[in-house]
Formats: structure tokens, sequence, C-alpha cells
């Protein structure tokens, strides 16, 4: 038989009961967000940092109930699109669509930066993951790495050159690890973004493209433009399972991942970090990202907050490790 407690007796529960209740919308903040949330992506229109930008501003809008738009920003690399977050206020209205490059490469690239991407820098999401890849005009002899290899090694003179969409990108860097690893020297010719650089290459002003993946996979799939010579990651990516990775056509060991995530500016209020950070999850659980990262050649993030910000420091022991031992500016 269920015991009933005196009216009094019940009192202390309730009054903790109606406390909880009454501590549940501190985790966000009040009034937040009332009006459009905006992310700002470093980079110009087109690439994959653009498709990406654009994917978790949609993901966010569910969990914050609010419109997301997205800014474009480029140049310096991303820097000064992620300097403009960094010096933003701190109310969780502007938001920047980090990348491997803003935060973890640039800093040993670059002697200048106008903001520290440890310091100035709230993470709330791990966005994606995504190979990058080289591509060569359809018209070029080149088919495999080795061909770009022996090649690069018969002209020493006249220099292989190769595109990226900008100087201390993921791109940029990943050709200079290619260059190291090969024993070749090529000539970097840097682009402000994939929409310049893969033109270039197509119309064989420039021999070899790297690009994420993403910004380059519909030509690749198209075929009549470029022609796809490998990925940078340990594994085949699934959306292009023919084409084989760097280290399987000759550079055992060869990993290069591009990754991509959003920061709040230092010094927003926690419960909107919180708030952010959920809405973030959120979004990149669901099965519709899941599907549109996968034709993208890319997997949604799983490391927030706290997580992310670990993943950094590994990173950028690794890049900053790199980037001295190999001798890498940003020119």
């Amino acid at each position: 038989m269920t015991k009933l407690l005196h009216p009094r007796a019940a009192w202390p529960r309730l009054a903790v009961a109606a406390l909880a209740l009454l501590a549940l919308p501190s985790a966000h903040a009040a009034g937040y967000p009332d009006h459009p949330v905006t992310v700002v992506v470093p980079y110009p229109p087109g690439g994959g940092a653009d498709l990406f930008g654009r994917a978790i501003a949609n993901a966010l809008q569910p969990g914050l109930k609010q419109t997301v738009l997205v800014e474009n920003k480029p140049g310096a690399g991303g820097n000064i699109g992620m300097a403009y977050v960094a010096r933003a206020k701190a109310d969780g209205y502007t938001l920047g669509l980090g990348t491997i490059g803003t935060q973890t490469i640039n800093q040993f690239l670059y002697s200048n930066m106008a903001f520290d991407p440890e310091r100035d820098l709230v993470p709330i999401a791990l966005v994606s993951t995504t190979p990058n890849v080289i591509a060569v005009s359809a018209k070029s002899p080149y088919k495999t790495v080795a061909d770009v290899i022996k090649a690069a090694k018969q002209s020493p003179d006249k220099k292989l050159t190769y595109a990226s969409p900008g100087i201390g990108s993921s791109v940029h860097l990943t050709g200079a690890y290619f260059e190291a690893m090969a024993g070749v020297t090529m000539l970097h010719v840097p682009f402000k973004g994939t929409s310049a650089s893969l033109p270039a290459v197509a119309g064989g002003q420039v021999d070899l493209l790297f690009d994420n993946l993403p910004g380059a996979l519909a030509q690749i799939k198209d075929g009549n433009l470029v022609r796809g010579v490998a990925v940078t990651s340990a594994a085949r990516d699934p959306s292009v399972p023919n084409l084989p990775t760097v280290a399987e056509s000759g550079l055992p060991g060869f990993d290069v991942t591009a990754w991509f995530a959003l920061y709040a500016p230092r010094d927003t209020p926690a419960p909107v970090v919180a708030q952010l950070i959920d809405a973030a999850r959120s979004g990149l659980q669901s099965q519709v990202i899941a599907t549109n990262f996968a034709t993208m050649g890319a997997k949604p993030g799983t490391l927030f907050g706290a997580d992310l910000a670990a993943f950094e420091v590994a990173e950028r022991k690794k890049w900053g490790g790199l980037i001295k031992d190999k001798g890498i500016t940003a020119q």
C-alpha cells in the first residue's frame, strides 16, 4: 500500500523540485538568440570551407530556433575572417568556421597573426573531417602519384606547379608535405579559393591541384575538366572508391585529413556556449547531415567544447613540428 505524506512533510521535497525547475533555464542564456546568428567563413564561396559553413549554419537553426546566416570574409589563409570573429562582440551572434589551417597551422607560418587561435576563440564543435585530394587537368599526361613524382624529378629547372586555395591552408601544407616526402621541389601557386584554382588547373595554366575533396569532388566525378590522382587520407574515401590514397601510391605513411570547426569569441557567456554546443551536437547527429556529408567526401564531427580543444592541442604539436622541421613558410 502506498504511504501518503503529510502535506507539511512534502513541502521540502516540493521546494527542491521547484528549485530544480527554476534552475533548468540557467543552462541557456535568457533571450538568446532573439535575432539571427552569423557564421563567418574565412574563405571565398564555393570551396570546402564554404560548403561546411553553410551546412553547420543550417544544422544550428533547429536547436537555436533562429535563422543562422553565412558571411564570407576571405584573405590571408583564413586569418582575416577569424581575426574578425575574435574581435567581435562576445554575445553568441558572431561565430566563425575555423579550419585546420586557421586554428593549428597558420600560427607557425605567419609572424603577424592578429589573433591567438587558442586564447581568443572558444571551441564549439568539430563540424567535419575530409581528405584533401590531388587532381590534374583531364588532358594532363599524369595519371598516378608515381607519374607526378617522376615528372617533378625530371624537370628541376622547370618546376612542376601546384595550385592551392590559399597560403597557410591545410591544402598548401599538404603540397609542401608531399614535396618533402617525395623528395621533390615544386612551385606553389596560391589562389583565392577553389573557384579560382580549379579552372587554372583545368585550363592547363597550373600542373596540379591540391584541394579539400568536397571542393573538387563534383568536377572529379564529372571528369571532363579535371581528373583525380589520389586522396591524402590513410584510407580511400567512399565517395570516390576508385581513387587511391597517396600512401598506397608510393608514399607509405602519408596521411593528411583536413577539418573544419565552429568557434565563438573569447568571453562568450558559458550558458550561450552550452546552448551552441547543444544545437551543434543535435544538428550534426542528424541523418540528413551524415548523408549530405558522405556525398561530399566528408564525415560529421564528433568533438565538442573541451574535447575539441584537446584535439587542437595535439594538432598544433603535429603541424608545428612538421613546419619547423621542413622549414615551411607562408611565402
